[in-house]
């Protein structure tokens, strides 16, 4: 395992859900915050992001979170492309049903087929630079994924499926209370993996879907630690949003990628693009296995690279 990592958990009806046939679909305040100009720091979350800080230089250091997309150094082939989407896309991080102890397993495919609305949210902790930079980087973002899937992706504060909650250590409370307004009937353990993550978890994001057997998504939530800096919570911002749109698995193999636990990338890749347009394609189906999605998978990836043999 590496030192930190991001995380993508499905999570099907009854895993998630107490007795309750329908998912809240996470109505966001709309409502500015008053944000205090030096927020008083506990000892707990001050040390977290020294820990987190630390953790973003050493990356850096070693030539990791790049920034730069990938280049001559990173080349890939169609086929190359096309395994990376099979591991990637029909593939989970985590056991569904699971919380976050087991290996991944073979899923069908899955992703959403209805508009996503995405909403950002801030715990008190968040200081006004902070919100500033992540709300530009979400901005940034959203037109990005909306052009490489094809799918209406937007952002909506009082309508929103796709919640993103930014909060830290001392926003506990906060993030107590917003998870039971999103999630009112999340089972103790969906509850519990958003109130007590472990320090290496950087961030993770939980996809619902309200009807069985689950192919097409209703509601996400993400949870990013406000504790990190500046680019580590920018590369949570890229990775949960795509992974919830549904490329949940990382693959180590996958380069140049954010899908990959190495790190190497930060940012969404134009391979990632590529990615996202091949999941969205209506030759695809939501509910296919891979071996019934393979034949299809590699006609797209020699059409994403410009390929035709």
């Amino acid at each position: 395992m590496k030192a930190a990592r991001r995380i993508a958990l499905t999570l099907s009806l009854a895993a998630a859900l107490a007795a309750c046939d329908t998912i809240d679909t996470a109505r966001g305040t709309g409502t500015a915050q008053t944000i205090p100009a030096k927020p008083t720091v506990s000892e707990a979350s001050q040390s977290l992001r020294n820990y987190y800080v630390h953790l973003q230089q050493d990356h850096q250091a070693r030539g990791l979170l790049r920034v730069d997309g990938g280049g001559p150094d990173t080349p890939f082939t169609p086929d190359m492309l096309g395994r990376n989407f099979e591991n990637i896309a029909f593939f989970e991080e985590y056991a569904r049903n699971s919380g976050i102890s087991q290996k991944g397993q073979a899923s069908d495919l899955r992703r959403w087929n209805r508009p996503v609305r995405i909403s950002l949210e801030f715990g008190p902790s968040a200081t006004a630079d902070m919100i500033a930079k992540d709300r530009a980087a979400l901005d940034a973002l959203v037109p990005r994924l909306a052009t490489a899937t094809g799918h209406r992706i937007s952002q909506n504060a009082t309508r929103a499926n796709f919640q993103v909650l930014v909060m830290g250590q001392d926003d506990r409370e906060t993030l107590a209370a917003r998870i039971d307004a999103l999630l009112p009937n999340a089972s103790p353990s969906t509850r519990n993996l958003f109130l007590n993550i472990p320090r290496d978890f950087l961030c993770f994001v939980t996809t619902f879907s309200t009807s069985e057997p689950g192919h097409h998504y209703d509601t996400a939530v993400a949870l990013i630690r406000a504790e990190q800096p500046d680019l580590l919570r920018k590369s949570c911002l890229h990775e949960e949003i795509a992974q919830g749109l549904g490329l949940p698995n990382d693959y180590q193999k996958a380069r140049p990628s954010i899908f990959n636990d190495d790190d190497e990338f930060a940012l969404l890749t134009t391979h990632d693009e590529m990615l996202l347009n091949m999941l969205y394609d209506p030759r695809l189906t939501a509910g296919m296995t891979v071996d019934e999605a393979r034949p299809i998978i590699y006609i797209l990836a020699r059409e994403q690279t410009g390929r035709v043999y």
